[in-house]
């Protein structure tokens, strides 16, 4: 019953709304899809498909309901130079090897692991996405006539004013609708979806890559489908968060990265090429009003029916409409907040930020953004924690005598500053080092133990490491010398 109800949440809890959404989604992916075959050098065909594949198969096997996943033009940079030196059965071939990749890297639970990109670089990585989105737009802005520009700000007039009237229907479909009937009946002079490149006609069939099963073939595709894989599930996990966080419900990431494994498998067997998540797309469907599987099942079957059904009237939609959905996509993804609140945000915190954006602005490539990030994230917190350890000196009136409370984290960052904290002149008698507020946690930490003791024992002191936790005691236990190498004073327990 549990599993049932579970299952009607998901995908029966607001179908109305999540068909509405979906509608919207399979409009916006149609130029998108296209636009990306065209990066990637294949023909419009293989974009479409791949996205009407992708997001029907991952409706079902994904871990984050309402997510958008097709086609996507940080996967179509990847693959030109394979299509360009190999032909498009190599790009078939990498596709599905990269989602075995994927399945493997889903069944290991490694998806969980996304917890470790910090706030700053997930920040970084949505402003750099909202920029990306907005200038992708521009080649159907630049140079464009004024009824372009027109139609651009009647659609966004629509999209921002119509929910002010009723929410009941998605402000973004509306708009395309109107303007599309718009220019339909003034016949206007601006560019249209069909303007973009000639769309299938007909059903995807089934297909094995026509390649050599050699290694020779093993070598070419492997370096292509780990990137695919790392970039797509990248990409897949951030914008997954993302959506949790805009409707505070949790998702599994890890049965998300089988789930994109099992879709990047079946896309090339019909035509299609890999893809990831969109974050544009699963804006877009979640302020719609989508929150179940059905919006992301809808939107790739409605996008099927309108590429094989009514391609005539979808290639006469002029691009102004979808143009200002993106606009809107841009800024509500945009957190405006990060930069309003620059000066009062921790300065390392807006250094990551800022580089995971401009390298990602930069690149146009979302892993060495994010990557970039996680290394600075990572730079500032070691550093960070590297200065919580206290060695304190006790007073005590015995003469000969210095005792230490150490607390805090001893580890690769915190060694030198916990080595250089104890004074080693005054020739004392004994000495007693107490860490049960410590924690020991690598080689360095115990090398950096082991440093103290010993030039204490050059002085002849005798030293007592005491309060040890049971994890602490079996590191030293097995790479420690202090406790086992007896200078000129035995190391008493």
């Amino acid at each position: 019953m549990t599993l049932l109800a579970s299952a009607r949440q998901q995908w029966l809890a607001n179908p109305r709304r999540d068909l509405l959404a979906g509608t919207v989604v399979a409009l916006a992916l149609i130029p998108e899809a296209i636009a990306f075959s065209i990066i990637a050098g294949v023909d419009p065909a293989v974009g479409l498909y791949a996205s009407f594949v992708i997001a029907v198969t991952i409706a079902f096997v994904g871990g984050r309901p309402a997510m958008i996943s097709a086609a996507t033009g940080a996967m179509a940079l990847l693959m030109v130079t394979l299509v360009r030196d190999h032909g498009l059965e190599y790009l078939f071939a990498a596709s599905i090897l990269c989602g075995v990749f994927q399945i493997v890297i889903g069944l290991l639970k490694l998806g969980r692991y996304i917890k470790f990109v910090s706030r700053s670089v997930m920040t970084g990585f949505v402003n750099s996405l909202a920029i990306l989105i907005f200038l992708a737009q521009m080649p159907e802005l630049i140079g464009a006539n004024w009824q372009t520009f027109a139609l651009v700000g009647a659609a966004l007039v629509i999209i921002y004013g119509f929910p002010r009237l009723t929410r009941a229907v998605p402000s973004p479909l509306v708009a395309i609708v109107l303007i599309s009937a718009f220019v339909m009946m003034t016949g206007l002079d601006v560019r249209t979806v069909g303007d973009m490149g000639q769309m299938p006609s007909t059903l995807p069939m089934f297909h094995l890559p026509a390649v050599p099963l050699t290694w020779e073939t093993f070598a070419i595709i492997a370096p292509i489908s780990a990137t695919l894989a790392f970039v797509g599930l990248l990409e897949s996990l951030l914008t997954a968060n993302l959506i949790d966080d805009l409707t505070d419900t949790p998702s599994n990431k890890d049965r998300e990265t089988r789930g994109q494994g099992i879709a990047n498998i079946l896309s090339p067997l019909f035509g299609g090429m890999a893809g990831c998540a969109m974050i544009g797309q699963s804006i877009i469907n979640v302020t719609s009003g989508a929150r179940g599987r059905l919006s992301t099942l809808w939107a790739g079957l409605f996008l099927l029916f309108l590429i094989l059904v009514l391609q005539d009237w979808v290639a006469r939609i002029p691009m102004a409409a979808l143009v200002a959905v993106m606009i809107m996509v841009s800024i509500g993804t945009f957190d405006w907040g990060s930069v309003l609140k620059l000066r009062s945000t921790p300065f390392q915190s807006s250094i990551v930020m800022l580089a995971t954006t401009m390298t990602v602005v930069a690149t146009h490539d979302l892993s060495k953004g994010v990557v970039l990030g996680v290394i600075l994230s990572a730079v500032f917190f070691m550093r960070k924690v590297g200065k919580t350890v206290v060695v304190e000196e006790i007073e005590t009136p015995e003469d000969g005598v210095l005792r230490y409370r150490i607390s805090g984290q001893l580890f690769f960052a915190s060694a030198d500053v916990f080595a250089a904290a104890f004074e080693h002149h005054g020739n004392p008698k004994r000495v007693e080092i107490d860490m049960t507020d410590a924690h020991l946690w690598d080689l360095t930490g115990v090398a950096a133990v082991d440093k103290v003791v010993f030039r204490y024992r050059r002085q002849g002191a005798e030293v007592e490491v005491i309060g040890m936790n049971a994890a602490g005691q079996t590191l030293v236990d097995r790479v420690g010398r202090h406790d086992k190498d007896h200078l000129p004073v035995g190391l008493s327990h």
